[in-house]
């Protein structure tokens, strides 16, 4: 198993997918699809999104797999996006 910890690479989100929130009266949008690095990848599995407040600002972190590794996104209150880590999955 590989883990890596990045210090703040940016990301673009080129897709994004919806799904009905708490009540089915809002939609929450999750990343579906990022290029990092030059390269693009598709995310099959969306796990859990943390909603966590740092000082006055709100961050939101993301769990995401492509099917063979599993990343953690972060997407700051000014809508820029950062890859946080990837694990390869065993």
């Amino acid at each position: 198993m590989t883990i890596s910890h990045f210090e703040n690479p940016e990301i673009q989100i080129t897709a994004v997918s919806f799904r009905a929130g708490p009540g089915d009266k809002r939609f929450e949008s999750f990343p579906r699809r990022m290029v990092y690095d030059g390269r693009e990848y598709t995310f099959i599995e969306q796990g859990m999104r943390y909603l966590v407040q740092k000082g006055q600002q709100f961050v939101k972190l993301f769990d995401v797999s492509d099917g063979q590794t599993q990343y953690r996104l972060r997407q700051d209150s000014d809508n820029s996006w950062s890859l946080v880590n990837m694990k390869a999955m065993a």
